[in-house]
């Protein structure tokens, strides 16, 4: 059969549905269940104004009582036992086929096997078996975060060195291995690989999405650390000079003031948004420069509503709104 259409849609295409794993006591949110589940409930209502949310729950009942002040008929309720709630790194990834959707099913290993993965590596087979989506899905004896990956959605992927190549990944296959199986799966022209950049405290080998991000088909942000005394400034540094050797428009977001929880570090970065469809939702850190950010992008998407979320809580465990959802092109089936 002649694929006459079989590309990896960028994140500003038009979407059905957002897909996000609502916060649980058997979570590493345990530690600030009652913060975090006000932080979602935000991340659902705006999303909601847009679109469907699809809300995965350990305890339906719980969270449907719990969103109830917000619920309208774009927020769905499936019941699924997770790990976690980095649903960016489990979901399934939508891929345009022939003019038809399929959803690529990667291996979850819990970031290089650092953590319990053993539910979230189930989530995408569960909900195909509860005929949520109206495609099928495929999957891949091959480990993949959706967060690691970025496209542009006319065959360029963004992704990073430390990230696809970390040993307790996919350990028996190189450099040349896995670039080739992306773009055949993929369909890709070119994948540009960035073997600098870093964040303290990031958990997951450098993902692309707290780096660099396609904001539009010739154009990448990426971030920017302007404090010479920063840990992060020459690797950081190293990684602009890496991205100036590509035909890319670039603009450099700032890193915002360094975020401590329980003394450590964490990966705040205003790149982890989401596009969703008619609005973009950004990360804000209660800093100096979310004013700033907020700014750009409304004058770099004048089309766009420009949605600031507070993410200060998000950060306690690496990762802010784009980790915390994903975008979904194929359309829900009518069982709700």
């Amino acid at each position: 059969m002649k694929i006459e259409n079989k590309r990896l849609p960028a994140e500003w295409e038009r979407q059905e549905s957002v897909m996000l794993t609502y916060p649980h006591k058997n979570s590493d949110w345990i530690c600030c269940l009652d913060e975090i589940k006000k932080s979602y409930k935000e991340i659902i209502k705006a999303i909601s104004k847009y679109e469907k949310c699809l809300v995965i729950c350990d305890d339906i009942n719980l969270v449907k009582n719990e969103l109830k002040e917000i619920v309208n008929k774009n927020i769905l309720f499936i019941q699924a036992k997770t790990n976690d709630t980095w649903i960016r790194d489990y979901g399934a990834i939508d891929m345009i086929y022939n003019n038809e959707i399929i959803s690529y099913d990667f291996i979850f290993n819990g970031w290089g096997e650092k953590f319990d993965a053993t539910l979230d590596n189930q989530i995408n087979k569960i909900l195909d078996e509860k005929n949520i989506f109206i495609n099928k899905i495929k999957s891949f004896d091959f480990v993949l975060e959706g967060g690691s990956i970025d496209s542009n959605g006319d065959g360029i992927l963004l992704t990073t060195s430390k990230c696809l190549l970390e040993k307790h990944r996919n350990p028996n296959k190189n450099k040349m291995e896995i670039e080739n199986f992306l773009k055949d799966i993929f369909n890709l022209k070119q994948i540009i690989w960035l073997n600098h950049g870093y964040l303290k405290g990031d958990d997951t080998d450098s993902h692309i999405d707290t780096l660099a991000r396609f904001l539009d088909k010739k154009t990448i942000a990426y971030i920017k650390c302007y404090d010479e005394k920063d840990e992060h400034y020459k690797e950081l540094s190293l990684m602009e000079e890496e991205l100036k050797q590509t035909n890319f428009n670039l603009i450099p977001l700032p890193m915002p003031s360094a975020k401590y929880y329980n003394n450590e570090r964490v990966p705040a970065t205003y790149l982890n948004f989401l596009f969703i469809n008619n609005a973009l939702l950004v990360p804000t850190y209660q800093d100096k420069k979310d004013k700033y950010v907020i700014y750009f992008f409304r004058s770099f998407y004048k089309n766009l509503d420009i949605i600031p979320i507070d993410s200060t809580i998000l950060i306690r465990e690496h990762g802010s709104i784009h980790c915390s959802t994903m975008n979904k092109i194929t359309k829900l089936k009518d069982i709700f």
